[in-house]
């Protein structure tokens, strides 16, 4: 029996019982954190195994056919069940009846069919009920009037023929209810009576064929605020009627996105004059005409969508009425085709200038025959214009292509794609606010004078990538020093290695771009001054010359005095040689990428002053060998490492080290075990470098056991040193209270009726009136609570320091409102939470709670108040909910903190 062969059978004996382990576990639920995922198990029955204080079960896409009520016995903690993706054909009222606690109820994609009236009778709790893509055509009686707490309602996806989904009046809370996808062909006035007292703001009606709006179908549901007709082929008379039948609503978000309407008037939208829209979306519609005075009626809006559209002609008063719209997207939106420029789509002189309050146009992807000189003449408040590949003829930008723009305050201008050649001297001098100018993907071919950049005063990022040829100057871009970014990848860059430098008066640059350019002369002087210089793009040039020893004056150190750099990219340069001082001044380097180039052997200080670096990228390289006095430096704080396809010499000498370095190291390296292979001696060609033998490296030291030792002793000693760098603040803390306990000092954990108030909020000035919001409800509510607020509740005529002192004394919890503000509250910071600490230090006392309004994190809670969140207990620390339905849970969860006991065990 060969070795081969005993070697396998042994592996397998050994990863047999592991192997049984995994198979036996793929049928169990994944549980974290009271949430338990049983999704894509094929389970036929609820699991019994379960812990029972879970919150959240994922029983989606299984083979279940029912949700049996008794299975949910001992999961009654449940407040969110999904069970999508099953085959559940129906649902037993006692269901809810076991789950007391549900408010999320997942059954979409099943075969429901049918709701009775006893279905949700004890699902008092839910809040979301979603029954999307089931097989329900009808909903008779009134099977959701039990769901007083109901927000949102999904029934999309179903074979309804109507709205109306009950005989009375119910959901009084319900906000969102979602019908797209059925087959509702009439809104009738009494279809949504049942949602006459309800508290509607969201009705979803997309991808219905709704042919006709009884009148006053919306009457019922006026107080909307938005409504969703996508994909409804209403067309221009429907639009009209819908949105007379939406006269007198509270409507103010309305999407009609590919409804057929294929031209407006000045009647489409004459029902919403007495509205208050603010969103209106026509996109995919094909309209071909905007008759003068369409939008005279909306003169709220704010966000208007009219991308992918074909329109012809927009008239000077298209647009009229739009006074206070701010976003416009026109994308897409004139795209008639033609050989003749005359044929092509117009814009009338001025028609945008109704447009007052408009900041952000899109119309990118049109046919234009050119920028017309009174095209945005009005638009005051402009600060972003995006016209990518939107012109047939922009080929040469003047001093008066942007005249129309003159008063706008732009800020960002998009010109990618507009096949430009040339740009004159003072093509931009009307820009003077200027800041991101995108010039991309066109095809400039000239020599910057500079004069190009006239009136750009503000400038801060210019791209220039991609574009036929640039000629540079030393006065390219001198009358640009706010410049950050520039970006000059692929444009056959010339003239690079004049002198001074084109890019010496750009002091305040952050981003270079020079790659892709076949750049092979530059001198020292090419950066000399870009002192905040971060990143430097240099990659696919032909700079391999410019280090070699015997280059005519010696290597050229063009990286000189770029002390702040961060990134340097210098792949595929051909280089072969580094100098020793290349890297010398780039104190701040993080990431270096030298891959696919010729190196084989570096100079051994090369990396010395490298010990910030995070990246470092050598891959396709000639590199043979990995020794410590080259690379060591480097290594140190490695993040990540690439140094694949590298014929590495796997010798003890070569890569003995490195191969130590791997086994050990944390350091993210991808594919080692398949991409960094021994390319000699022959007998290891092929051999993963990790697997290389290095015991035979080691010299066989007599002390041994010394070693052991000094280096637990060395191991003990970082370890008790990080242990007190980290955990100090714990250590400190718990010192102190065990301190006081051995010295005599007694619990204090007076009865509640000791007590005059139940808690004193701590706050910043700046947050007294979240705290007079939120906090006075609660003691209305419950008489029994009473807070100790600072501008109600201090004595009159008693100094505040003695008063702050005296009321957390009278107080039995107190409470941190905590906000960027409190952490910059002086008195806060000084007093008021070093008195509540000291004083729940001395009496053992666990009587403090967090309430974070923001996400703070726990340096800066350290930093700023000498506070962790590990000093307190979880049930102490709170976070104000972001949605609104939760706050209930939040007032609960503050009550039982306030209930616990002082006492800290």
């Amino acid at each position: 029996m060969s070795w081969n062969l005993l070697y396998h059978i042994s592996c397998f004996w050994v990863l047999l019982p592991f192997w049984i382990l995994c198979t036996s576990s793929t049928n169990k639920c994944a549980v974290r954190h009271e949430v338990a995922d049983c999704s894509h198990l094929k389970l036929t029955q609820i699991p019994d195994d379960l812990p029972a204080n879970i919150t959240v079960l994922n029983l989606t896409h299984n083979q279940l056919r029912k949700l049996p009520p008794a299975n949910f016995t001992r999961y009654s903690q449940i407040t969110i069940l999904d069970g999508g993706f099953n085959s559940i054909s129906k649902l037993e009222p006692e269901l809810c009846q076991k789950l007391p606690l549900l408010e999320i109820l997942n059954l979409q994609h099943n075969e429901l069919s049918q709701l009775s009236d006893k279905t949700f009778v004890f699902c008092m709790n839910l809040s979301e009920l979603h029954l999307m893509s089931n097989s329900i055509q009808k909903v008779q009686n009134n099977p959701f009037k039990s769901l007083k707490n109901l927000i949102k309602l999904d029934l999309s996806h179903n074979g309804l023929s109507t709205t109306k989904l009950g005989t009375q009046l119910q959901l009084e809370n319900l906000q969102e209810l979602l019908l797209s996808n059925n087959k509702i062909h009439v809104l009738r006035r009494e279809d949504f009576d049942f949602l006459g007292n309800s508290s509607l703001k969201k009705l979803e009606l997309s991808s219905n064929q709704i042919k006709e709006f009884s009148p006053g179908c919306f009457h019922a549901i006026g107080k909307i605020f938005g409504l969703s007709l996508n994909n409804a082929q209403l067309g221009p008379s429907l639009t009209e009627k819908l949105c007379l039948e939406l006269s007198n609503t509270r409507i103010q978000s309305l999407s009609l996105s590919n409804s057929q309407l294929s031209k407006t008037s000045n009647m489409t939208f004459i029902g919403l004059k007495q509205t208050n829209l603010t969103m209106l979306d026509l996109s995919y519609n094909s309209i071909n005409v905007i008759g003068n005075d369409s939008f005279a009626w909306l003169p709220d809006l704010e966000y208007f969508f009219l991308e992918y559209n074909n329109i012809d002609h927009l008239f000077s008063r298209s647009f009229y009425g739009l006074f206070n719209v701010r976003y416009l997207n026109l994308r897409r939106s004139f795209t008639k085709q033609s050989i003749s420029l005359s044929s092509l789509p117009k814009i009338d002189d001025f028609s945008f200038q109704w447009l007052k309050c408009l900041e952000y146009l899109n119309m990118d992807d049109n046919n234009f025959p050119a920028l017309k000189s009174n095209m945005f003449t009005g638009l005051i408040k402009l600060k972003y214009l995006s016209l990518s590949n939107s012109f047939s003829s922009l080929r040469t930008l003047t001093n008066e292509t942007f005249v129309s723009l003159a008063h706008s305050p732009l800020l960002i201008l998009n010109l990618t794609k507009n096949k430009i050649s040339k740009i004159e001297s003072g093509a931009f001098s009307w820009l003077g606010h200027l800041k991101v100018l995108d010039l991309g993907l066109n095809e400039i071919g000239q020599e910057l004078t500079g004069d190009e950049w006239t009136g750009l005063e503000k400038i801060s990022e210019i791209y220039l990538s991609y574009n036929k040829y640039l000629q540079l100057t030393s006065n390219s871009f001198a009358l640009v020093p706010s410049l950050q970014q520039l970006m000059l990848r692929r444009v056959a860059l010339k003239n690079v290695d004049i002198s001074p430098s084109p890019f010496h008066s750009l002091h305040n640059l952050t981003i270079l771009d020079l790659s892709n350019n076949n750049i092979a002369n530059i001198n020292d002087e090419l950066l000399e001054g870009l002192l905040k210089l971060e990143i430097l793009d240099l990659q696919h040039n032909n700079l391999a010359r410019l280090w070699k020893h015997a280059n005519p004056g010696g290597p050229v150190h063009f990286l000189k005095g770029l002390s702040h750099l961060h990134v340097l990219n210098l792949e595929s340069n051909g280089f072969d040689e580094i100098p020793a001082e290349a890297f010398k001044d780039l104190l701040e380097l993080k990431s270096i990428d030298l891959g696919l180039n010729n190196l084989n052997i570096l100079p051994p200080s090369v990396f010395d002053n490298q010990v910030s670096l995070k990246s470092l990228s050598l891959q396709k390289n000639l590199i043979t060998s990995v020794e410590k006095n080259v690379f060591g430096p480097a290594f140190q704080n490695l993040s990540t490492l690439d140094m694949r396809f590298n014929p590495f010499d796997c010798t003890c000498e070569s890569i003995a080290w490195f191969v130590n370095w791997i086994n050990s190291t944390h350091t993210n390296i991808s594919e080692l075990s398949s991409h960094y292979l021994c390319n000699t001696p022959p007998q290891y060609h092929g051999l993963p470098v990790m697997l290389f033998d290095i015991s035979p490296c080691k010299d066989s030291a007599p002390f041994e056991l010394l070693f052991m030792i000094n280096t637990s002793i060395l191991l003990i000693f970082v370890f008790i040193v990080l242990l007190i760098h980290f955990e100090g603040w714990r250590i400190s803390f718990y010192w102190n209270v065990s301190v006081h306990r051995v010295l005599g000092f007694k619990e204090i954990d007076r009865q509640p009726e000791q007590f005059e108030y139940a808690a004193y909020i701590i706050h910043a000035y700046k947050d007294r009136d979240w705290v007079w919001e939120h906090f006075c409800p609660m003691e209305e509510k419950d008489q029994t609570l009473k807070f100790c607020l600072e501008e109600r509740d201090f004595q009159a005529g008693v100094l505040e320091l003695e008063a702050i002192v005296n009321s957390i004394k009278r107080s039995r919890k107190i409470i941190f409102v905590i906000t960027q503000h409190l952490l910059k509250d002086p008195l806060c910071k000084r007093f008021k939470v070093h008195h509540a600490v000291q004083q729940a230090i001395e009496q053992n006392l666990d009587s403090i709670i967090l309430i974070f309004l923001e996400e703070i994190p726990d340096y800066k809670l350290n930093h700023a108040l000498c506070l962790r969140r590990g000093m307190f207990k979880s049930h102490c620390i709170l976070n104000w909910p972001v949605q609104k339905e939760r706050i209930n849970a939040f007032h609960h969860k503050l009550q039982v903190a306030l209930g616990s006991r002082n006492s800290v065990h």
